[in-house]
């Protein structure tokens, strides 16, 4: 392998490690519909982050 090859795996398992804790710490923190604008009190029941979140 080339140092290229090594240097664009560092970058995809950092990638992949900033997204996994990003969901970790959001999950912690009581968010249930991780990327919905509403969701620290969203129900968990979105139906699509249009800007509000319904519940069903």
């Amino acid at each position: 392998m080339k140092p290229v090859d090594y240097i664009i795996i560092a970058i995809v398992a950092i990638i992949v490690f900033a997204a996994t804790a990003y969901i970790i710490k959001a999950k912690r923190s009581g968010q249930k519909c991780i990327g919905c604008p509403d969701s620290k009190t969203c129900s968990g029941h979105c139906q699509g982050c249009n800007g509000s979140c319904q519940s069903k």
